[in-house]
């Protein structure tokens, strides 16, 4: 008998994964180590998903362009049970941010039934354009930016010129910020973490209005469980960074060409997501340390239902202890 799709609400055992991973990375804050940063959150992620009862396959991981051996994709998780889910980590989105002890890094984790995420398998990248709820029927990611700005500030009711994009900021996107500028817009340069980025797009009050431009394809998967719970839109193209990897795609019967909908990252409509602040952010605040206790703030949701859910959480070091034992806190 086939396993079950996940009926029953997982999203706190979720949140318990991403509140691993988030203190075990905010011990490293600011210590300039970002492959630190990474190690401790995945083991520390990785020992809490394999306490879940369901039968897990990670599907976006750390990868091959991590090089790691845990949270790799492929992995099997959990205790083998149902549900069977396909599962996509992202330990740190915003290792280099911790590292600096920049804001906006976070935790997260997504859950959805099997063979529903995309898989990008040999390409790293992906051309993307997100937003929230109210303009999530107008962006066109083969239209110029300046159509797509127009478009977002006429469904949010607001002049072109005050809509604000937020993008990566990567000599790759030279000529499009250019563009930007010459359009009037407001734009917000990031160092890290477009998961965040996207997912701030749906917050009425972070001043985010669009996420345009090139980022990894882990993270446009993720992104798209997020926004698929919270209402938001998603467009990407497959960015091969040369053209052996282009080759490589065309080989596999991918598709360079292909605009990738929220649907097509993530098949399916029971998605969950969750998150935990490593850092302060637009969405959530990061660890905190207090005494003998540490403050996480996290969020879950699924799509479902159109849950969300805020979690804060006092945690004792005592409590901690399998961790310890397995991550070094």
């Amino acid at each position: 008998m086939a396993k079950s799709s996940p009926d029953r609400n997982i999203a706190l055992e979720m949140v318990r994964a991403t509140e691993a991973a988030a203190m075990a990375a905010s011990r490293w804050l600011g210590r300039g180590d970002k492959n630190g940063v990474d190690g401790a959150a995945v083991g520390a992620m990785r020992v809490v998903l394999n306490s879940v009862a369901m039968d897990g396959v990670v599907v976006i991981g750390e990868g091959e362009k991590d090089n790691a051996p845990m949270l790799y994709n492929g992995e099997k998780l959990g205790r083998g049970s149902d549900p069977a889910v396909d599962i996509a980590v992202d330990p740190v989105d915003g290792t280099s941010l911790t590292a600096s002890g920049r804001q906006n890094a976070v935790s997260v984790v997504a859950f959805a039934d099997r063979g529903s995420m995309y898989d990008p398998r040999h390409i790293f990248y992906m051309q993307k354009i997100a937003t929230g709820p109210e303009a999530a029927d107008v962006i066109d990611i083969n239209a110029p930016i300046g159509d797509n700005i127009r478009a977002v500030a006429k469904a949010l009711g607001k002049r072109a010129e005050d809509v604000t994009v937020v993008i990566l900021d990567r000599p790759r996107h030279e000529d499009l910020i250019n563009e930007m500028r010459a359009e009037r817009v407001r734009i917000r340069l990031i160092l890290d973490g477009d998961v965040a980025g996207a997912l701030s797009t749906c917050k009425r009050d972070s001043g985010i209005d669009l996420l345009v431009g090139v980022g990894g394809s882990p993270e446009a998967v993720i992104s798209a469980c997020a926004l698929k719970c919270v209402g938001g839109n998603m467009q990407c193209k497959l960015w091969p960074r040369d053209k052996k990897e282009a080759d490589r795609c065309r080989d596999l019967g991918m598709d360079l060409d292909k605009v990738l909908t929220l649907d097509d990252l993530v098949a399916s409509d029971n998605v969950y997501f969750a998150a935990t602040g490593v850092t302060d952010g637009d969405w959530l605040s990061g660890v905190k340390y207090v005494g003998d206790t540490i403050l996480t703030s996290s969020l879950v949701m699924r799509s479902k239902s159109g849950t969300i859910r805020y979690v804060g959480a006092e945690h004792k070091y005592k409590k901690l202890e399998s961790y310890v034992n397995d991550v070094d806190y």
